[in-house]
């Protein structure tokens, strides 16, 4: 792998490591480009660089001990992937749902686009359907998920 796609992985995990998982929003500021794209934002949020800086600190704020597990990055071109769970302890509202206490993990899949050292776009999903499941907001009638 050449040394382009190792330094585009590094921008990537120190977002998911130092700034989802350390809380350091310092550091967003410089990954992020100031023109960033979400092509997925979460519901109620906006495709720009403040509405996923709004989301980092929502989710920071329902889960003050919010941290990722990096499973894999691959690199292709400009675009790294990244497959993730996430974990935390549901302390703040989060989705219109008051505190549980209840420890949560949820799989991501995130692509981001790297130009010039920072990330410029992003696609995602998010399994939200098995963190709603973990805080017992589905509907009864609602299929369950195995559990992780």
């Amino acid at each position: 792998m050449s040394d382009q796609h190792e330094a585009a992985k590094g921008i990537v995990r120190r977002n998911t490591l130092e700034v989802q998982s350390g809380g350091n929003f310092d550091l967003f500021d410089e990954l992020f480009a100031d023109d960033f794209h979400d092509h997925t934002p979460q519901p109620g949020g906006t495709p720009d660089k403040e509405g996923a800086s709004r989301l980092y600190h929502a989710l920071r704020e329902a889960f003050p001990d919010f941290h990722a597990e990096i499973h894999w990055q691959t690199v292709d071109n400009d675009i790294v992937t990244t497959f993730k769970t996430y974990h935390g302890t549901h302390k703040g509202a989060v989705l219109g749902i008051e505190p549980t206490d209840r420890e949560i993990k949820f799989e991501t899949v995130d692509a981001m686009r790297i130009r010039n050292g920072q990330i410029v776009e992003h696609w995602g999903v998010a399994n939200l359907y098995y963190l709603l499941q973990q805080l017992d907001a589905l509907p009864p009638s609602a299929p369950k998920v195995p559990e992780l």
